[in-house]
């Protein structure tokens, strides 16, 4: 007896098994400052060289190749100063010409640089005698490229009698007549440095001193000078405050602020020295209502001197009703887990089911024991003749059919007999591979399409999720009778996750 075994083969592309990345063995070789180079080659231990591409650049300004060369020079305003680090999220793939991949995700976390302050030529200090002339070294000639607060500083034999450089740039100066007239025909250069804080780096800039007259600056300064701000509640207010004082430095009592709204801390304006402030304030998520769209928020900020003289600056700050990205990134990585959890959980149940399947399919094939029936058969006949019964008052004629007969005792397939026949069985696993082919290519789709964050933000990820469930729910799933009492919603960790969906996101 002659029997037809069929195998199904059943192959998933896109895993290059063994196979791994191979980066910089030094330590922390992913952890780089802003305006350092890093570059380097990756690797793969295969004679044959495989195709480098690399996903989440989102113009940081990486370059990266085909054939592994990776190049980066993070910007100097990549990360801000009081964040002083940010983690960057990139995934590195290998793609070999017969379809194996390998998918690495790598975090680069990069440092804030600290930069020193740079001074632009000066505008020219215009004095007049018998008053006490000011002058305001300007932002716009003395900056720090990082934002950092500066304090200046002279060496005091720089300086003319009476003449002093208070630590927020402001240069003040009553000159003698004699010292006035010695203008003229000598102006004088003060050489002064700007240090930034806290980092204390610093640079030289020059003051030409001379005769004639200039504005006085106002007694409160506030840089920028706007009078109104609009932020989003995720978003960071900061400005600086430089008081000063006729009378010096020395007779500033305090400064702060009044808010109309009581949420403000106190702590959010830092005194970095007697005469120079920081705000910095960020509303949170929760800091307007559901209803609203806005609230506005006025301030007043004020300094005191000595002699309760008092002097002050408004400002109105209109805080935007803002999403919170957090919570939102967290609840699609719930759905993006959820949905790949029960495509695992259902991929399980199939494969349980296609053991099983195959074990009745061989049942079918070999038949049972103990179970058979009879089939009997006509075999050769030997003779025809007729016989004579001879009774008073009737004659009848009777044919006999002689020779003889061949009885055979065969088996039956068992699935014939007694329940389906090996046609239904190979019809549904036929339908159990279909969609569990169809649900493994989806789900690799799936999971490697929305492995970033910002790619689960878009409007396609509701949509290719809403074409993924019916996978799920496919309307042939009844018809293979799976086991009901295993749930779908079953919880797995990462490591189990990606024996399945190998670029499965952790985050």
């Amino acid at each position: 007896m002659v029997r037809l075994v069929i195998v199904l083969l059943v192959f998933f592309p896109g895993l290059a098994f063994g196979q791994q990345l191979i980066f910089p063995d030094t330590e922390s070789w992913h952890q780089l400052k802003e305006g350092q180079l890093l570059s380097f080659q990756v690797k793969v231990n295969d004679p044959v060289a495989p195709k480098f591409s690399l996903e989440g650049i989102n113009g940081y300004g990486i370059t990266f190749d085909t054939l592994g060369n990776f190049s980066w020079k993070p910007a100097y305003e990549l990360v801000d100063r009081l964040e002083k680090q940010k983690e960057i999220n990139l995934i590195f793939q290998a793609e070999w010409k017969d379809g194996r991949k390998v998918r690495t995700p790598v975090n680069f976390t990069v440092l804030h640089q600290n930069r020193a302050p740079e001074i632009d030529e000066l505008p020219v200090f215009y004095v007049k005698q018998s008053t006490l002339n000011r002058y305001q070294i300007s932002s716009d000639y003395v900056r720090d490229p990082d934002g950092d607060p500066l304090v200046f500083k002279v060496a005091p034999s720089q300086l003319p009698e009476g003449m002093s450089l208070s630590s927020f740039g402001l240069l003040t100066w009553n000159p003698s007549r004699n010292q006035f007239n010695s203008l003229k025909s000598t102006p004088i250069i003060i050489e002064f440095s700007a240090q930034d804080q806290p980092e204390k780096a610093e640079a030289i800039g020059k003051i030409k001193v001379a005769q004639t007259q200039l504005d006085l600056p106002p007694e409160m300064l506030l840089v920028p000078g706007d009078t109104s701000f609009t932020i989003k509640e995720n978003e960071r207010l900061n400005f600086k405050i430089y008081v000063t004082d006729p009378n010096g430095d020395d007779n500033v009592l305090n400064a702060g602020f009044l808010s109309s709204d009581d949420r403000v801390p106190q702590n959010c304006l830092k005194e970095n020295t007697s005469v120079q402030y920081e705000f910095t304030w960020s509303p949170g998520y929760q800091f307007t209502d559901d209803a609203e769209k806005s609230r506005n928020v006025e301030f007043i900020f004020f300094a005191v001197d000595k002699s309760n003289n008092r002097i002050q600056r408004k400002l109105k700050v209109k805080v935007l009703d803002t999403e919170n990205v957090e919570e939102k990134d967290k609840f699609l990585y719930q759905k993006y887990r959820n949905t790949l959890e029960q495509a695992k959980a259902l991929l399980e149940l199939l494969h349980e089911k296609h053991k099983a399947l195959e074990k009745a399919y061989r049942q079918a094939k070999k038949g049972k024991k103990n179970r058979s029936i009879l089939g009997a058969s006509l075999g050769a006949t030997s003779a025809v003749s007729s016989a004579v019964v001879s009774n008073p008052g009737d004659l009848k004629t009777i044919t006999v059919i002689g020779g003889s007969t061949t009885a055979t005792l065969g088996t039956l397939e068992a699935a014939e007999v007694m329940g389906k026949s090996k046609n239904d069985i190979m019809d549904l696993m036929k339908t159990e591979t279909e969609i569990r082919n169809q649900l493994q290519l989806e789900g690799d789709i799936f999971a490697r399409k929305y492995a970033l964050k910002s790619n689960r933000r878009t409007i396609e990820f509701d949509n290719d999720r809403d074409k993924f469930l019916p996978i799920l729910n496919h309307q042939k799933l009844p018809t293979l009778e799976l086991d009901a009492s295993k749930p779908l919603n079953i919880k797995y960790d990462a490591k189990e996750m990606k024996k399945t969906f190998a670029d499965f996101s952790e985050e």
